[in-house]
């Protein structure tokens, strides 16, 4: 009989502003931490997120809708550092802090979306992320790459073609996982609340009723 994989020691991030969480997220954070291997997935609130604009619920209340959301989910957690910060949430001051507390040996995957992928070289000091973190881009069947440019040639240097590599180091490596990701946004989410519309089913029950006891959105 063939041994179970052995998991990886070793921890996914997982940001966004979460206005609110949804189903959405918590569904592929959950997924990628099953795909990876990995101990445990932090979920990144962010407090002001340079490259879109600012969340339309506070920074407590949308932490407070989040540990709601992840709440039954042992392999979920909820890292608030970006929110205790002052100025923007860049990403790379939050992998030298997580690396410092967790040591030189443990895998860190620092996990994001394809679009925010292909727009990587948009973010502050982009290029030393892998100095710190593994990175693990989501992406919808039939994704592509750009056809040229500094994101392409990053790709092309650090590119994993499976997990193993990112078990076999705790940083560096760049691996694309292919899901079928829950077609469901914040954005849509808000607006469906502003029509007086039923969010049941896209939220977790726990964030519906926090949202409506705080007369959210």
């Amino acid at each position: 009989m063939d041994k179970a994989p052995q998991p990886l020691s070793g921890i996914g991030l997982f940001g966004g502003t979460f206005d609110p969480v949804h189903i959405g997220h918590l569904r592929t954070a959950l997924e990628l931490k099953q795909a990876l291997g990995l101990a445990q997935m932090r979920l990144l609130p962010s407090a002001q997120p340079p490259h879109r604009a600012q969340p339309m619920a506070s920074a407590e209340h949308r932490l407070a809708m989040l540990k709601c959301g992840v709440d039954a989910e042992p392999g979920l957690a909820v890292d608030d550092r970006e929110l205790r910060r002052e100025g923007p949430s860049y990403t790379l001051d939050t992998l030298a802090g997580i690396r410092a507390e967790i040591g030189a040996d443990t895998p860190l995957c620092l996990c994001i979306g394809m679009d925010s992928l292909v727009n990587l070289n948009r973010w502050h000091r982009w290029q030393e992320l892998t100095d710190y973190a593994h990175i693990v881009a989501a992406a919808r069947p039939g994704w592509h790459l750009p056809n040229a440019g500094a994101v392409l040639e990053f790709v092309r240097r650090h590119r994993a073609l499976d997990v193993t590599e990112l078990q076999a180091t705790p940083a560096g490596k760049l691996l694309i996982v292919e899901m079928t990701l829950l077609p469901i946004s914040a954005t849509g989410i808000r607006q469906a609340l502003q029509r007086g519309e039923s969010i049941r089913y896209l939220v977790p029950d726990g964030v519906i009723d926090y949202i409506n006891q705080n007369q959210l959105y």
